[in-house]
């Protein structure tokens, strides 16, 4: 990525949030900029010209993180990632009807932010591409069609879904907590609705080809293309 490509915009209210994530992302080579209230969000926006912004939604000064959100929103389609310690559904709405693209719970995982964050400036770099491509896999967005080996797959909506979490993180190890929140859009449920789904997902993919979804035990799973090789 670009410089530009790289600039994140952290507003908490929390200094010590503040510097957690900027030590964080800063180790991955993002260029951090910090702010602990929304009141000067236009000016800051304006001066450094973020990729990405996480927001936390309870600021205790000025404006609130879903109003901060209407403002982002009005000025750019940067992606905006909001972070509360509310596990409410009706928050997570909230911030997805404010034009919020992922929303995350506190505590969170370092680990687990640098993903997401990856993961949206991604699309974002490459959003006028709906092809994704992984192994002898692609996926069509815009048509909304997966195929394996030029072989069509009978998909259901949430095992597409499923299938394009896993390519769009090819080679990385995913929690069944993370493909919850992905794909579900909530990581407090029953993890069985990923199993079930994975074998599902298995056993259509293993129709044109060997297993490339591994299963990493007391982890998750993981797309690997090379694992199929024969």
């Amino acid at each position: 990525m670009n410089t530009a490509d790289t600039r994140v915009l952290v507003l908490d209210d929390d200094p010590f949030m503040c510097e957690a994530l900027a030590i964080a992302l800063g180790s991955e080579g993002y260029n951090v900029r910090t702010e602990t209230d929304g009141t000067t969000i236009n000016q800051s926006f304006s001066e450094f010209r973020p990729a990405v912004a996480v927001v936390d939604v309870n600021l205790g000064d000025g404006p609130d993180g879903f109003s901060v959100t209407r403002r982002l929103r009005a000025m750019s389609d940067l992606p905006v990632i909001l972070v509360s310690a509310s596990t409410a559904v009706e928050d997570r709405l909230s911030g997805f009807s404010v034009g919020g693209d992922d929303f995350l719970v506190k505590p969170f995982s370092m680990a687990e932010m640098l993903m997401r964050v990856e993961a949206l400036l991604r699309r974002a770099n490459h959003g006028t591409s709906s092809v994704i491509e992984v192994g002898d896999i692609r996926i069509d967005d815009r048509a909304h069609v997966a195929t394996r080996a030029g072989k069509v797959l009978p998909l259901r909506n949430l095992e597409y879904k499923l299938l394009r979490t896993f390519c769009r993180h090819s080679g990385q190890v995913l929690s069944k907590a993370q493909l919850l929140d992905a794909v579900w859009g909530f990581a407090l449920s029953d993890v069985n609705l990923v199993e079930v789904h994975v074998s599902h997902l298995r056993a259509k993919l293993e129709e044109c080809g060997p297993r490339v979804i591994q299963t990493v035990r007391s982890v998750g799973y993981v797309l690997d293309p090379s694992s199929g090789v024969v």
